[in-house]
């Protein structure tokens, strides 16, 4: 049993390695690069096991991964980390503005793209003969629903967008990651609880959403504030720092015995550092090691995050008559994307202005990855978990790699025509 030291040590090495190899010859975003290189070395490991049995290295790093719990990896330890670091660069002035537009998509969105999927997965399953219960078909909508904020926000550093834009991609990867934990751990307890006679309850899945969710988000302003009132007593940014990352690790710890969510409260403790706090409580010099430790953090983390994406493939162990409903997957989500993003826009147009190509853009830049892989992974070993995980893993690495690659071009095709008056509107 390898020690947390040894296994921090050989992802940290691994990581560095590729991320050299990715530099000096494949030449793609880092992110995606580490993806690429981690699913291929764990493709031609399964190759090896396939050709060669008794192959000692593929057993090694089976175990070496196998010993890595991702889900709790990402979703108590990570995850936290990610969304501040994210939620420090939120322009609070630019979020009011676009406060309508995001909170729509964010929550509606995804609540729509949720039944979309469930609905058009479980018809699928009927179709293909790989059967899916409902319930479950709805849990797979809303852990593959919310777009990954990691990897939204690794995109948006290749492609330039219109700020406004640019603010609705951030703005609703960062919260409807929130949302949509919310939705799936409900949804999850549901399925596991429900019967072919109770059924399920909506109306308190309704209920227990909000709460979760407002929950967390009054959370994170105390939090927030709590440690906005520390730092403006001081001028230390040694301290400050230190007062950064007990607000994160403590405010997500505390949510959990509160039931109310994690992710929401970290954003908005972010938001509330990265604006009020920045502006009001530290001084420059603070305010520079503070923001380049939190980058450091992330570019890190991210890196790490996306090699294990490609990694665990090792040791999922995919059925291959799975396939065709996996790869049916990717259509559906996107489907259900396009929708979850012309409702709001289309609805919200009369009062709030969106930029040319916001749709296309929204849609095509709907790019799922290691929370969707962790969610799926934290369902217990039942009957329908292998559907879900294949499905998941098909829409993961298309999203990631095909419209991560691809979204800069998307970009030029439907919002370059803006004049530039208007490019930071």
């Amino acid at each position: 049993m390898l020690s947390i030291f040894e296994v921090v040590a050989a992802l940290l090495t691994l990581t560095a390695l590729f991320a050299w190899a990715n530099h000096l010859y494949l030449r793609l975003p880092q992110n995606v690069g580490l993806l690429v290189m981690g699913l291929v070395a764990s493709l031609v490991l399964v190759a090896f096991e396939v050709l060669i049995p008794g192959v000692a290295i593929y057993a090694d790093l089976h175990n070496f991964i196998d010993n890595i719990d991702f889900s709790t990896t990402l979703l108590d330890g990570m995850l936290a980390f990610l969304l501040f670091g994210g939620a420090l660069q939120i322009d609070l002035s630019v979020l009011r503005d676009r406060a309508w537009a995001v909170g729509a998509m964010a929550t509606f969105g995804v609540i729509i793209s949720t039944i979309i999927v469930a609905v058009l997965f479980w018809g699928m399953g009927q179709i293909l003969a790989s059967p899916i219960s409902f319930a479950w078909a709805l849990v797979f909508g809303a852990l593959i629903s919310p777009t990954d904020p990691i990897a939204v926000l690794a995109m948006l550093k290749q492609a330039r967008v219109a700020k406004t834009l640019e603010m609705d991609m951030s703005g609703e990867s960062l919260f409807n990651d929130g949302v949509g934990v919310v939705l799936f751990t409900i949804l999850l307890a549901a399925a596991m609880g429900s019967s072919g006679e109770s059924g399920i309850d909506f109306v308190e899945l309704g209920r227990l959403f909000f709460v979760e969710a407002l929950g967390g988000a009054a959370l994170g302003v105390i939090t927030g504030f709590i440690a906005y009132f520390a730092m403006r007593a001081i001028d230390d940014y040694p301290v400050e720092v230190l007062i950064s990352l007990a607000l994160v690790t403590g405010t997500y710890a505390l949510a959990q015995p509160l039931n109310v969510s994690g992710p929401i409260a970290v954003v908005v403790t972010g938001v509330i550092t990265g604006n009020r706090g920045a502006h009001y409580a530290m001084s420059e010099t603070t305010r520079t090691h503070l923001f380049d430790f939190w980058s450091l953090i992330d570019e890190i983390l991210n890196s790490v995050l996306f090699l294990l994406i490609g990694l665990e493939v090792l040791v999922v162990g995919f059925d291959v008559s799975l396939l065709p409903l996996a790869i049916t997957a990717v259509p559906i989500v996107f489907v259900a994307r396009l929708a979850a993003v012309a409702l709001p826009v289309t609805v919200l147009s009369a009062k709030q202005r969106f930029v040319k190509g916001t749709i296309a853009i929204l849609t095509w830049g709907g790019v799922r990855g290691g929370i969707s892989v962790a969610l799926a992974l934290s369902i217990p070993f039942v009957i329908e978990r292998p559907q879900i995980l294949a499905a998941t893993y098909a829409v993961v690495l298309f999203t990631i790699i095909v419209q991560g690659l691809t979204l800069p071009a998307v970009v030029r095709r439907f919002a370059y025509q803006r004049p530039a008056s208007t490019a930071t509107d």
